[in-house]
């Protein structure tokens, strides 16, 4: 098997952005070994510590920890500007004149360390534009170099791309060397699965509301075949079930406050899951936009986000175009509809 630093290594093109992306997972890479040990060793990890980060979200003691190990990294690998992240409310400058930016959430799902469920962490790579730093993210996906995520779990996984496929790789626990188990990864076009978390139902708008209930129609309903739902309730477990095997998930906007557009965020969440999907073949929108053509506003943006196998996020996107089109109000949109047609 291939090592991630040697297979990053054979990807050097000369180009010192590019290349400084080898300095930078070497150094993460390291880190999330030892992160993925202290979550192995257990502890009093997922206590709430009393404080909130910048995004307004109770921050326990391992998001703080993850926080400061990722950070470390940034600044080892001497490669980069300036580090977002979502326990930070401001970017932390590090090197003005480093090649590259990088946003980051660096333990997704912390709300599941008590009860021993996948958590990872969200990594986004964009390359320095000068100027004010402060400012640097603010950029559109599209201008990604990079997009990674670990998942500590029975087994500590990293996803990656750099723009050449959506690679994956397996941590050997002993010597902490990330190995390359599978090399340009396919999301299946089709699916049968579905991740929402159906709670919410009552809350969601109506093409979500029309869609969902759709699928549960199963093959007596339009889509005229059976679906299954699953929801983890962690971005990176159920992200790595669909890079597994195909899936959609759905974190809609809804009509609760403060969730009217969704509640993943842009920068360091959305965007980089948004890349490893489409370098993978799969879509992602956040309904209705390519989620890599949003326009950031600030770094703990929120947005909707759906991904996953490219025909039911488009399926997405018709009951989306029916509702701005007041078709979803025809009695002949009760049996079908315009991605039907």
């Amino acid at each position: 098997m291939v090592a991630l630093d040697a297979r990053l290594q054979s990807l050097k093109t000369g180009q010192p952005q590019q290349d400084a992306l080898v300095e930078l997972f070497t150094a993460l890479a390291a880190k999330a070994h030892d992160v993925s040990r202290i979550i192995s060793a257990g502890g009093e990890l997922g206590n709430t510590i009393g404080d909130q980060n910048a995004d307004g979200d109770a921050q326990k003691a391992l998001d703080v920890m993850a926080d400061d190990e990722f950070l470390e990294a940034a600044k080892v690998s001497g490669v980069v500007a300036a580090y977002c992240s979502e326990e930070q409310d401001s970017a932390v400058i590090i090197d003005e004149s480093a090649p590259l930016i990088v946003a980051i959430d660096p333990l997704d799902g912390s709300s599941n360390i008590d009860v021993n469920v996948s958590i990872g962490t969200i990594i986004s790579v964009l390359p320095n534009p000068g100027g004010d730093l402060q400012q640097s993210a603010m950029q559109t996906g599209d201008q990604q170099l990079a997009a990674a995520f670990f998942v500590y779990g029975p087994q500590t996984t990293l996803y990656l791309t750099t723009g050449n496929g959506t690679d994956l790789y397996r941590m050997d626990p002993v010597s902490g060397v990330f190995l390359l188990i599978e090399e340009g990864i396919e999301i299946p076009e089709d699916t049968s699965e579905y991740a929402i978390n159906a709670s919410n139902a009552r809350q969601w708008f109506t093409p979500v509301q029309r869609y969902i209930s759709d699928l549960l129609l199963g093959d007596e309903g339009p889509r005229e075949r059976n679906f299954n739902m699953r929801w983890i309730g962690s971005l990176v477990a159920d992200a790595g079930r669909i890079f597994n095997r195909g899936g959609v998930f759905l974190y809609p906007g809804d009509r609760r406050p403060k969730y009217e557009n969704g509640r993943l965020r842009l920068i360091y969440e959305a965007n980089p899951v948004a890349f490893l999907v489409e370098q993978a073949g799969g879509a992602a929108t956040d309904g209705t936009t390519r989620i890599l053509e949003k326009s950031p506003t600030e770094i703990h943006e929120r947005t909707a986000l759906v991904f996953g196998s490219k025909t039911e996020v488009r399926w997405v996107g018709s009951y989306e175009a029916e509702t701005r089109q007041g078709l979803d109000q025809s009695p002949l949109f009760s049996h079908r509809n315009l991605f039907r047609s």
